[in-house]
């Protein structure tokens, strides 16, 4: 099997441009995960920069910390999860551009 390097190298910076296109889409890309029925919501963007937790008032007041240390990491770990997810299907579009090398692997 023939390659053309030129055109792969092309298609690589191509694939490279995107990339970057797509981790600077997911700093705009929200979204909200909860824990204890909503007593805890963490905001977080896709790419995992935690923008904002909201802890209802009534956990403080319960006394209970250990509960509410539970519930925020219950939170940041969904949210984590939810981020992850969809950072990799954003990049999973990348793939598509890539021509089929065997034993190439993105890294993603």
């Amino acid at each position: 099997m023939k390659f053309d390097i030129q055109s792969i190298m092309q298609q690589a910076q191509k694939m490279q441009e995107e990339v970057e296109r797509i981790k600077k889409g997911l700093e705009n890309i929200t979204m909200k995960s909860d824990s204890g029925g909503g007593m805890v919501v963490v905001e977080i963007t896709a790419s995992g920069k935690i923008l904002n937790i909201k802890i209802a008032p009534e956990l403080i007041k319960n006394d209970d910390i250990g509960m509410l240390e539970d519930l925020v990491v219950a939170a940041v770990n969904k949210a984590q999860e939810n981020a992850s997810r969809v950072a990799a299907d954003e990049m999973n579009k990348v793939r598509g551009m890539m021509p089929n090398i065997p034993g190439m692997n993105l890294g993603f």
